[in-house]
């Protein structure tokens, strides 16, 4: 006999914790979050743009963004979005990439663009409200 025929642990309790990724809940929770987050942020961007920015020119956008409340909200939508686009893609990667090597290279990548976009967004919506 085996050891799993002599347990006796039910087949949920031997297959509980033990998932594809080992963090399913967590990155369940986050996509879901930020899902809540960007509902809120997303159409408060488009309407408040839309309202603020008049005659679509760089003085007027510049005008919006130096808005505290504004550069704040930009700075959430934009750090939310890249880490959800993040989340998601990590899951596609883990799921649907086969070979080892590409997973990591995949990964790797995963991690760091969204890293370098974010602190070049947040740089420059800070450089505007603080300036040089």
């Amino acid at each position: 006999m085996s050891n799993s025929e002599r347990s006796m642990r039910t087949p949920l309790g031997r297959v509980r914790h033990h998932g594809a990724s080992r963090e399913g809940t967590g990155h369940f929770i986050a996509q879901r979050v930020t899902s809540v987050a960007l509902i809120i942020l997303a159409p408060w961007f488009a309407v408040a743009a839309a309202l603020s920015i008049r005659d679509a020119s760089y003085l007027a956008t510049i005008d919006f963004i130096s808005n505290p409340i504004n550069a704040v909200g930009v700075i959430l939508l934009v750090a939310i979005g890249l880490y959800h686009m993040s989340l998601g893609m990590q899951e596609v990667i883990v799921d649907y990439v086969l070979k080892p090597s590409t997973k990591v290279i995949l990964l790797f990548l995963n991690v760091a663009a969204p890293l370098v976009l974010a602190v070049g967004a947040i740089f420059a919506v800070l450089l505007v409200n603080f300036g040089v």
